[in-house]
């Protein structure tokens, strides 16, 4: 008896089609655009700094 094998392919990931939409997109925005992604970025840069994680064990 012939086994059927059905084997599932997962595409192929294209990172360097990924990397050139990602330099195209951030090169499309605006300067003000950028401006304002940065201060979000630092914001948040500037609130974990001072985090304090703490785990609980579980019981």
């Amino acid at each position: 008896m012939k086994k059927d094998i059905h084997i599932v392919e997962e595409p192929i990931a294209d990172y360097k089609k990924a990397e050139e939409d990602l330099l195209k997109k951030g090169l499309s925005s605006t300067y003000t655009e950028r401006f304002h992604t940065m201060a979000r970025l630092m914001k948040l840069n500037m609130i974990l700094k001072f985090v304090k994680i703490t785990h609980k064990k579980i019981e």
